[in-house]
C-alpha cells in the first residue's frame, strides 16, 4: 500500500491538478493494475505483491482514509505500507526507515517518527550529506543496513526482517 498526501491544488481522487474543495475528494483508494514498474504501487506488483493499493489523501487528512486502510489491512495476510505518516495511526510489526543523505528533502513525517524505526536502510553515496538541521541521534543505536543500487536488498537485511517478523508472529 502506497500512501500519498497531496498539498493544495492536487486532487486526491486522481492525483492530478485541480481546484476541487469538495469533501468527497479528500481521499481515495485505487487498486494498482499496471505492472510497468513506473510507480511505487506498480513496483510492488513487479516485486511479487498479490495486490497493490494507492491511498491518496489531502495533506493532513489521512485520518479520514484510515477506516478504509484498516479494513484493507484486516483482510490481508500481511502488508507492506510505504508511508511515514501512517505511524500516527498504526503500530506495525516492523518499521524500517529508508534514508538517502544525498537527497536534501528530509520529510517532516520521516523526522517525526525516526525514533520508532526498528532499523535504518541507508543509501551509500559519496555525494555527502544534503540534509540541513536533521539529527540522526534517534536512530544512532539502531541496526543500519547500507544499500547501493541496483542491489537494494542485502542478505543481512533479509535476515533481520525475517527474524523480526517471526518474533512478531510468535507473540
Amino acid at each position: 500500500m502506497k500512501i500519498t498526501q497531496y498539498g493544495h491544488g492536487i486532487c486526491s481522487a486522481n492525483g492530478k491538478l485541480c481546484d476541487c474543495a469538495t469533501d468527497n475528494h479528500s481521499w481515495a483508494v485505487t487498486e494498482e493494475r499496471d505492472r510497468s514498474g513506473e510507480s511505487d504501487s506498480s513496483r510492488f506488483l513487479v516485486a511479487g505483491a498479490a495486490r497493490s493499493l494507492w491511498v491518496r489523501t489531502r495533506q493532513g487528512m489521512l485520518a479520514e482514509a484510515m477506516p478504509r486502510v484498516r479494513k484493507e489491512l484486516a483482510a490481508a495476510d500481511n502488508a507492506i505500507l510505504e508511508s511515514n505518516s501512517v505511524m500516527r495511526f498504526l503500530r506495525p510489526d516492523l518499521y524500517l526507515t529508508v534514508l538517502d543523505a544525498a537527497t536534501a528533502d528530509f520529510k517532516t513525517s520521516a523526522q517525526q517518527f525516526l525514533d520508532r524505526a526498528d532499523a535504518v536502510i541507508l543509501h551509500d553515496n559519496t555525494d555527502g550529506v544534503a540534509w540541513r538541521n536533521v539529527s540522526l541521534k534517534p536512530v544512532a543505536a539502531k541496526p543500519t543496513f547500507h544499500i547501493k543500487p541496483p542491489q537494494y536488498v542485502t542478505p543481512e537485511l533479509v535476515e533481520f526482517v525475517r527474524e523480526r517478523l517471526q518474533l512478531a508472529l510468535s507473540i
